[in-house]
């Protein structure tokens, strides 16, 4: 069962005792020659991350990175599913895929067995961006505002719900208006058509409200109000709250930031069968040799140990966990969340398993009602959260 703290602590076991460890490159590094990862598209910042990991990779360990940009969920995940590359610099569409839900609820997909390498949590914060004239401060405030619906796009109408959800509010209480894009969502922003949209708070859409007329507020999510992240992470477990020191908007700032919320982007993952010295190595660059590439791209701060949640909603891969266990920083606690995680995703792979021999309905909605129904009761029989019906 996912059993995600309200307030995530990132336990810093033993980094004291391991200071020297990191003082220097990291050693005995053995990486494949070459190394094929999935990314966002090219001027992404996930994309510019990995060019700069890359970089690193090749000037200090002569290992080459090819980089596949993919403009969606499904260019990304394909090529992992098929092994045509090991890894994939996703984004939260790597949970629903371990979890077999929304797009991988088809019969191509299924849930998948995905592990975590390492995951990017910086400055940033994702929400919901409102305009300015509205007098909006937190979520409860967006009651009867004038919503933002994205046709085709689950991941962000699903971080919208979960705002909504912190201030006890669903679609049915704010006027839902429905766009064909995320960057349409925001021109109708600041052509009054529409007052909020959710998005990253540094990225270019939020900045371009910002400087609009109607300007830009982030409400605020108090982490103080426990049955309000309650509620939100019913919805959305992957998110954590979070001090945004890089958000729009001119009242944002270090001396000011936005107390709301994250998750990690980019999501840095392989199958479950990616070879463990490749896992292991790669982990082991990423945090020891962190100081050498952490200011070569926006972004790259997050993937310092201090900012990796060891208690995150994807199991880390096996060689990972023996990785962060010989440097002490791992616990019973995280021990017992891997557990936890693993057993879940054996369950919904032989669910899944279950159900596709079943001869299961035709058609595409009958399918993935029959599938969602068949994946909920094995969770819940097992009691483990279902999140998605």
């Amino acid at each position: 069962m996912i059993k995600t703290t309200i307030f995530t602590k990132r336990l810093l076991i033993g980094v004291l005792s391991t200071v020297s460890f990191f003082a220097h490159s990291a050693e005995n590094i053995e990486l494949p020659s070459t190394l094929a990862m999935t990314a966002y598209g090219t001027g992404s910042a996930g994309y510019t991350q990995m060019v700069s990991i890359g970089n690193l990779l090749k000037n200090e360990y002569g290992t080459s990175v090819r980089i596949l940009p993919g403009e969606n969920d499904v260019s990304r995940m394909t090529p992992l599913r098929m092994g045509r590359v090991p890894l994939c610099a996703c984004g939260i569409a790597s949970y629903y895929g371990s979890e077999g839900v929304l797009l991988f609820a088809d019969p191509q997909w299924g849930p998948q067995s995905i592990r975590l390498i390492s995951t990017s949590t910086a400055s940033f914060g994702l929400g919901v961006a409102v305009a300015g004239d509205i007098n909006v401060k937190t979520p409860a405030d967006l009651k009867g505002k004038r919503v933002a619906y994205i046709r085709g796009d689950d991941a962000l109408n699903i971080g919208t719900e979960a705002f909504l959800a912190f201030g006890g509010l669903t679609w049915d209480d704010v006027e839902r208006v429905e766009f064909p894009g995320y960057g349409r969502s925001f021109e109708g922003i600041v052509a009054n058509q529409v007052d909020a949209a959710f998005t990253m708070s540094v990225a270019p859409p939020a900045q371009q409200l910002s400087a609009s007329p109607r300007g830009i507020v982030w409400p605020e999510l108090d982490p103080e109000n426990k049955k309000g992240w309650q509620r939100l992470q019913t919805v959305a477990p992957y998110f954590q709250p979070h001090k945004v020191t890089s958000a729009a908007g001119e009242n944002y700032g270090k001396d000011s930031p936005w107390i709301g919320a994250t998750y990690p982007y980019p999501i840095l993952v392989g199958n479950e069968s990616l070879d463990d010295k490749t896992a292991r190595n790669l982990v082991r660059v990423l945090i020891e040799d962190h100081d050498k590439y952490k200011d070569a791209a926006p972004g790259n701060a997050g993937y310092s140990l201090e900012n990796q949640n060891m208690q995150w909603v994807i199991p880390y891969h096996d060689a990972v966990v023996e990785y962060y266990k010989e440097i002490g920083h791992w616990t019973d606690a995280m021990q017992a969340h891997q557990d936890g995680l693993v057993k879940r995703q054996g369950l919904l792979k032989t669910t899944w398993e279950s159900f596709m021999g079943s001869n299961p309905p035709e058609g595409e909605d009958a399918f993935r009602s029959g599938w969602m129904e068949a994946r909920a009761k094995a969770l819940e029989a097992e009691g483990m959260e279902a999140v998605f019906r």
